[in-house]
């Protein structure tokens, strides 16, 4: 039987997910979901692990949610509990998630890919919303995360009229982190996850609590937020290790301490 979600390691910290229904363009069914659900929990539990990449095997990185089982009135077992859509969309994460997409990230992938942290996208890739083409709303993030990540008007007519956003451009609005050669996103997205997991990896941790807290914080929220991160980290071993490599002219030996 096919594992919905293939689990990789690159190196002592960098894990790859890989969502694993090609012959149904890594549509998300019910099984798929609780896999990945399943996976996020583990991964975020792994403390070797510092960075991830999620990748969708085949042409499609995912087209959405499973129309059979939407069809069949099932569509409430494509969510979990504790991820929401995909197991994904809504779970608890603390350490930086990227999408290496190929091909179309449509409805709930292009959901998937907007929860994630970054996004590497290759050459010929597209992003979508077309719920409204279906009688569906794009409920698991896209209505709120694309105009947060696009122009307002770019986002507000991709939900209005489903209509896709090539790769070349969404990089050129800021939605895409790093453009690749097509059939490279998921080598490009490792790459991008090595150098970030060769950081102290509490610090990347604290400045992404942070940073993700820009869209709903005002002023006052992100100084208090920087602040107790700051005071976390001048905690650690790992706050002094920096500074003693750097006077000592050697790479620093990071313990996540």
């Amino acid at each position: 039987m096919r594992d919905p979600v293939l689990r990789d390691r690159i190196g002592d910290h960098v894990a790859v997910l890989t969502l694993n229904r090609p012959q149904a363009r890594n549509a998300v069914d019910p099984a798929l979901a609780q896999a990945l659900g399943d996976a996020v929990a583990e991964t975020e539990a792994d403390d070797t692990v510092r960075a991830v990449v999620l990748a969708g095997e085949g042409p499609v990185f995912c087209a959405g949610a499973d129309l059979t089982t939407v069809a069949a009135g099932r569509a409430d077992d494509l969510w979990t509990p504790g991820g929401g859509f995909a197991g994904f969309v809504h779970a608890a994460r603390v350490k930086p998630w990227i999408a290496a997409v190929e091909g179309p990230a449509l409805a709930g992938g292009c959901e998937i890919a907007l929860a994630c942290d970054l996004i590497v996208a290759g050459e010929g890739a597209t992003f979508g919303l077309p719920e409204v083409t279906r009688g569906l709303v794009a409920a698991a993030g896209g209505l709120y995360r694309l105009p947060r990540a696009l122009p307002r008007a770019v986002a507000l007519e991709m939900i209005l009229t489903g209509a896709s956003l090539a790769a070349d451009r969404a990089h050129a609005l800021g939605l895409v982190n790093r453009l690749a050669p097509r059939g490279a996103a998921r080598d490009e997205a490792v790459a991008l996850a090595t150098a970030i997991a060769g950081n102290a990896p509490r610090a990347v941790r604290e400045s992404l609590a942070v940073a993700r807290l820009v869209p709903d914080a005002d002023e006052a929220g992100l100084r208090a937020a920087s602040e107790a991160a700051r005071a976390r980290v001048q905690a650690t071993e790992d706050c002094r290790e920096g500074p003693r490599a750097f006077i000592q002219k050697r790479p620093p030996r990071w313990t996540g301490r």
